[in-house]
């Protein structure tokens, strides 16, 4: 016993001394979002009373389009996510499996593109849309269809090479064998590579999806309609003016917001761990 409050009491205290940390701005914005008081300042650590008014003030508000925020948040996210596994995948395959003319400078492009950050293109996507928006309004500047382009260009190159390094890791006998049988690259790809690598493209998805839902720069510049807006965006409005710091909706809008994500990581969460290893080692 003695032994134990030497070595291990201290490292117990630390590690919940770091849970609550974590755990209390979780807490505080469950607690505003049942606040009638639309502030984050608590009177007590525990809640004296608890109100569903921002609640009701989310859904009843006909100023409000909270549904619709949540609708095209999901939607947009989804394609997203999807989108890139297809687009992702492919071109994966591609690099990993196929030989073509400029394969490996491409790849290299990708990766260079990659270190620079995602911020100092936001105005060169600006005036580029804005152009596009002249010829092609339905994908141009202020479009969700825009915003979705512009999402499935930046979310490409870390997809496909967490993928790669996968298919890298697949056999090519597999592939070898599968020619032998008449198989196309086109059925190798569908056949063989897509059951192997279910466990990295659901985490591919997952990644795509949790970023693009909870993305507030490139919605905010794109989305000015107050019916097409995303919840990150939607949800700003309540704490983004002088005179209008209502923390309470904000605070419950964000936790009803957060419980599609936290459904599909759950439910996603056994193709985590060896998706996330996948290809970290080959052979």
């Amino acid at each position: 016993m003695n032994k134990w409050l030497k070595q291990d009491l201290w490292r117990h205290l630390v590690g919940i001394a770091i849970c609550l940390f974590a755990l209390f701005p979780l807490y505080l914005v469950i607690i505003s979002s049942f606040s009638s008081s639309g502030s984050l300042q608590l009177s007590s650590f525990i809640p004296q009373e608890i109100s569903f008014a921002n609640y009701n003030k989310l859904f009843n508000d006909p100023a409000i389009p909270y549904l619709i925020w949540v609708k095209n948040s999901l939607l947009i996210a989804g394609s997203v996510a999807v989108i890139s596994v297809v687009i992702g995948s492919a071109s994966a395959f591609a690099f990993s499996r196929l030989r073509f003319k400029g394969r490996k400078l491409g790849i290299q492009l990708l990766l260079l593109v990659q270190m620079f950050p995602a911020i100092l293109a936001i105005s060169a996507v600006y005036v580029i849309m804005e152009r596009v928006y002249k010829f092609a309004p339905e994908i141009g500047l202020g479009t969700q269809p825009g915003l979705l382009l512009v999402y499935l260009g930046g979310a490409m190159g870390v997809n496909i090479w967490l993928l790669k390094g996968f298919v890298d890791s697949i056999p090519s006998e597999l592939d070898e064998a599968a020619k032998i049988d008449g198989a196309s690259e086109v059925q190798t790809f569908w056949l063989i590579f897509v059951p192997l690598a279910a466990p990295v493209l659901a985490v591919v998805a997952l990644l795509s999806f949790i970023g693009t839902f909870n993305e507030f720069i490139l919605a905010r510049l794109f989305l000015v309609d107050m019916e097409s807006r995303t919840v990150a965006v939607g949800l700003q409005q309540f704490i983004g003016g002088q005179y209008s710091q209502n923390w309470g909706p904000f605070a419950a809008g964000s936790i009803l917001a957060s419980i599609p994500i936290v459904i599909i990581f759950l439910s996603l969460q056994k193709y985590i761990v060896s998706g996330l290893t996948a290809g970290s080692v080959k052979g």
